[in-house]
């Protein structure tokens, strides 16, 4: 059952854990450098082609804490939610999913952005992650439209999109640069009264 509370009008950053008998999601912490360096490391050329082109020091400790400082920043502030995706079972981490370019106003929208080591890829963990997350958007983030642009070339992706009730919406033409060339994208969206379509259920 998804737990938070997120205060954007006071800015305190209390803790996300958002949880189902099987997952845990929360923000990444110093101490889960060693399981994030040996995924990301043996997951190096299954990630590349669909994520911007990684520095020189990605895999470095001093790179990741600067991550979870802004991580923690970026939360703190109202801009982004980046959470890590563990099995409960073990504690072991399987990939990650960020809730970013937070827009209040007129929009209250988001977008969204997953990764997810390679072995653990196409056992369902994204799709499990994606049930804890929408709702928590909708519910406890009150936002009303989540974003998510993919390469035409990542079916799977797509087809992940789809089937938790995303909506194919256009064509963006050099949207990204990914991998180090500007890439074409298909933006899908999921709107808080889409709440019916799909399988996401808001377990509350």
């Amino acid at each position: 059952m998804p737990k938070s509370v997120f205060r954007f009008l006071s800015r305190q950053p209390d803790a996300v854990e958002l949880e189902n008998d099987k997952y845990l999601l929360r923000l990444p912490r110093y101490q889960d450098f060693n399981q994030w360096h040996r995924l990301r490391s043996e997951s190096r050329k299954f990630l590349e082609p669909w994520e911007p082109t990684w520095r020189r020091d990605e895999l470095t400790e001093g790179a990741y804490r600067a991550r979870v400082i802004r991580g923690k920043q970026e939360y703190a502030s109202g801009q982004a939610i980046p959470l890590f995706i563990f099995l409960k079972e073990n504690r072991s981490l399987v990939g990650g999913i960020t809730i970013g370019y937070i827009r209040r106003g007129a929009a209250q929208s988001c977008m969204i952005g997953y990764w997810m080591g390679e072995r653990h890829a196409g056992q369902g963990h994204m799709f499990a992650a994606l049930q804890l997350v929408i709702p928590y958007i909708f519910s406890g983030l009150e936002l009303h439209r989540i974003e998510a642009a993919c390469i035409p070339d990542n079916a799977r992706s797509m087809r992940l999109l789809e089937k938790a009730g995303f909506q194919r919406e256009g064509y963006l033409r050099g949207y990204l640069k990914i991998n180090g060339q500007w890439h074409d994208h298909v933006m899908f969206s999921r709107l808080a009264t889409d709440t019916d379509k799909g399988r996401i259920t808001d377990s509350r």
